[in-house]
Formats: C-alpha cells, structure tokens, sequence
C-alpha cells in the first residue's frame, strides 16, 4: 500500500512574520447514511458512478480501515460529536421518536466546544440525537451549539423527493420540491455565502440521508443506469450519485468562495449497506466484507473514509492504519487550537498521525456494541491486527487477525489461545469500564419494542 507523507505536521498556531497567530481552518463533516465501504468507484465499485467522490478522494487522503463507531446510526453520529463511544456517551442505539435515548448536553458536543473558541457553526441533514425532536423536553441541535440548523429527527419523508419533515431552527419548513441531498447542500451553501461571520472560522456538519431507505432520486440519475433491469438497483445506485452530486456541489462552493485552501473536509458513513444487497431494499456494497448494517463484523462497521486538508494532507495519500468516528472529534479540536475535554474519558485519537504510516494514539481500544445485531455475536474490540467478537454476556468469542484475514473467514480461537485469553481480559476490563460510566438506558431498553422499555421507563432529561 502506497502511503504518501503528511505535508505540514505542524498543527498548533504557530507565529507569522507579523507577528500573527493565523486562523485556526474551516473544518467540514460529511456523513452519508448507509454507505458501504464498497459503494464508491474510488472504493473499487464497478457501476455506481460518484466522479466527484472520486476526485476529493486523489486531492487528499483515502482511509482503507475507516470505522463507524456503531453498527447503526444514532450512535456513530454521537461518537462523532463527542469523541467517546456510544455506550459511554449515552447514545447506545438507533432512536425512534418518543424514547429516552438522547445526546445529553452533559456530554461536551464538537460544535458547543469550537463556538467557544470564535468558530461559526453550521448544521444541514440528517439529526437522529433525539427522540423528542424540535421539542423542549430534549436538546436540539442548538442546544450542542450549532448557531444555525436545519435538519430532520429520522430519515426524509415520505422519501427523498420532495420531503415534509425538514425543521431550521426550530420552524418547520413544510414540503420542500427537489430531493434532499441537494437540499441540505443548497442550505450549507446559503449559508456559507450569506449568513455565516466571515471573519470566524467555521464548523460545517452536512449529514445526508442517502442512501437510506426509502430512497428516491432524481431521474436524471436512475438515467446514467440505463442496463439495470432492477429497479430497486437502479434507484440505489441512482441515490448515490445523487449524494456525490450534491457532495460535488459543496466542494465547488468552496473553491467559488476561496475557502478551499483553508478547510479540512472529512468524508464518511454512519455504518454499512442496510438489506442483504440482493434481493431487499439496500443494495449497497461491502466490498466483500463480512455482513451488514447492524453488524459489529466488517461489513456493518467499516465504511469509505476521505479527508482533505490541502497543503496540509499529500494529494494521492494511501493509509490503511485504523481509525474511527471518534477520531473527527479529537482532530477537530487538535487544528482548532482547542484541548480535549480533560473530565472524561475521549475514545478518539487525532488520526492526522495515520496519514504518515504511524498508529493513532488513543486512550482505549476501538470498540463497538450493537444489541440488534442480527448474529449472536454482538460487541467487539480491535487492537492492533486483532479483533475480538463477543456475545452481550462475554462468555462466547470469535477471534480474527485482520491483516491476514479482512473478510473475517478464518476463525482463530482454538489456534490462539494466549491471544484469546489477552483480548477477551481486555475486552471484559474494557466493557466494564463503560458501562459503569454511561447512563443506564441500554438496561431497560426493549429493542423488540421500540414503543416501550423494558419495565420502568426512564424520564426523559434535557442534561
């Protein structure tokens, strides 16, 4: 794997001639929804067309070990945001509306911690951190510090085209005509040009609901898919190219604003393809990884990861070092100029470092829990080539060297069993720490019922 080095390791302000401190760069958070790892053409997919994912990808870096920090969505947003895995950040799972789960504004969100070092703030698309949403008995996206935001609780309805159910801050905006990807971007835009303070650096989140179903794209996109008889197929890979049209937009507003220069732009997913990709609604690919959405193996947890920082990050750059969600968070605050929350503990490490070939220096373990996985196997830890899957209770185990084995194919519990005995004390140590710390939802939760908890709910806190 070729790896190119980083140009300026010299993140913290440094002085000028003048005797200036420069700006601290515009940071841009790009979160598709649902996106495999295999679903781009940069990525090896053979149909789905995204040129413009393409190109952002040669102008900076392409991530080949990019995780979510959850099998599902909710969660891999909240770790976004505050640097620290789902469970211990409270955010365990997927949120329907009239729940509990919430991102709590105890937890230090990314966008209230820049705003307090002079940064705009900007949120466009997709929430999902509430299930009270645009209601005071729960924080909105205000609330963690976005000055200004549009967005959605779930998922755009009806669909993707022409959806009813967008909120700017806090007034509902009625049906929208157009499709939702370039809806969100036409905001972000606005905004760039119209209402944000110039003179501040600014945090931008666009969190696309593509390709979530229901999906619905514009049919000049099912177009460029003339040969697929499929036509849920059809629709999917149509919705993609959506996404990079609308991605393509964003990244040529800011070079029409000259902004460019002076923005890191992270690219992600929330998690891996939804259905079985053949015959149900999500056809998204793994790119031959293990399972899917709602998955703690490969294919429901490792997703496309591109970053740009030009002048900073080397066009062409390769890594496959691991990094994660988590990590936007610490990285964000470490070229802001901004310390990491010192009362807590932050999962994420600054993953510029794994852009030169070193690791990411982080406190604790990757990990991952999802309680709706659809295998019995449903939390798991990576150090090093290592992974460890376990069940809820910790007492079944399967083992994987991933450098050897990324298709997680050849089980390796009865050939290492010193290794075993290392990551499942690790694990165990690991998980206990985490759920002492985070608040206790994940208890009573009742998945099979999203409508009520198991046993005594607990009331909703806007803390």
């Amino acid at each position: 794997m070729r790896i190119l080095p980083l140009l300026l390791l010299a993140l913290t302000a440094v002085a000028t001639t003048s005797g200036a401190t420069p700006r601290p760069p515009n940071i841009v958070i790009v979160l598709a929804d649902d996106l495999g790892w295999g679903d781009l053409g940069v990525q090896g997919h053979p149909v789905i067309k995204t040129p413009h994912l393409d190109a952002f990808a040669k102008q900076g870096a392409r991530l080949t070990q990019c995780y979510s920090a959850s099998a599902v969505c909710s969660p891999s947003r909240s770790a976004i945001l505050t640097g620290r895995t789902p469970y211990r950040n409270g955010v365990f799972t997927w949120i329907p509306e009239g729940r509990e789960v919430h991102l709590r504004t105890s937890e230090l969100a990314l966008p209230r911690l820049l705003r307090e070092r002079g940064y705009a703030t900007c949120h466009v698309g997709k929430w999902h951190l509430n299930s009270h949403f645009n209601r005071p008995t729960q924080p909105q996206p205000g609330d963690h510090g976005y000055d200004w935001w549009l967005a959605t609780q779930n998922n755009a309805a009806p669909s993707h085209e022409n959806p009813t159910n967008f909120v700017r801050n806090g007034v509902p905006v009625g049906p929208v005509p157009g499709y939702s990807a370039p809806f969100i971007v036409e905001e972000a835009v606005t905004w760039l040009r119209e209402r944000r303070d110039p003179a501040k650096p600014f945090l931008l989140s666009v969190w696309a609901h593509e390709p979530h179903y229901p999906i619905k794209s514009d049919p000049a996109f099912n177009a460029l898919y003339p040969d697929i008889d499929d036509d849920v197929q059809q629709e999917h890979h149509a919705n993609v190219t959506q996404l990079d049209h609308a991605f393509g937009r964003l990244m040529r507003a800011l070079d029409e604003l000259k902004l460019a220069g002076d923005t890191l732009v992270f690219f992600t997913s929330d998690n891996g393809p939804e259905g079985d990709g053949i015959r149900t609604p999500g056809r998204g690919s793994t790119g031959g990884l293990r399972s899917r959405k709602r998955s703690v193996y490969e294919g429901g947890i490792r997703v496309p990861g591109l970053v740009r920082w030009p002048g900073r990050i080397a066009p062409g750059t390769v890594s496959d070092e691991p990094v994660i969600g988590s990590d936007i968070f610490v990285t964000a605050l470490r070229v802001a100029g901004a310390p990491a929350p010192a009362d807590r503990v932050i999962d994420g490490g600054d993953l510029l470092p794994a852009l030169s070939g070193r690791p990411v220096e982080r406190a604790r373990p990757l990990y991952w829990r999802c309680a709706i996985a659809p295998e019995p196997l449903k939390t798991a830890m990576r150090i090093g080539d290592w992974k460890i899957l376990a069940d809820e209770g910790l007492t079944k185990f399967e083992l994987y060297n991933l450098r050897q084995d990324r298709t997680e194919t050849n089980e390796l519990s009865a050939r290492e069993p010193a290794k075993l005995a290392e990551m499942t004390a690790a694990l165990r140590r690991l998980n206990t720490e985490i759920e002492a710390e985070g608040p206790a939802w994940w208890r009573t939760y009742n998945h099979g019922n999203p409508g009520k908890a198991k046993g005594k709910q607990a009331k909703s806190a806007a803390n």
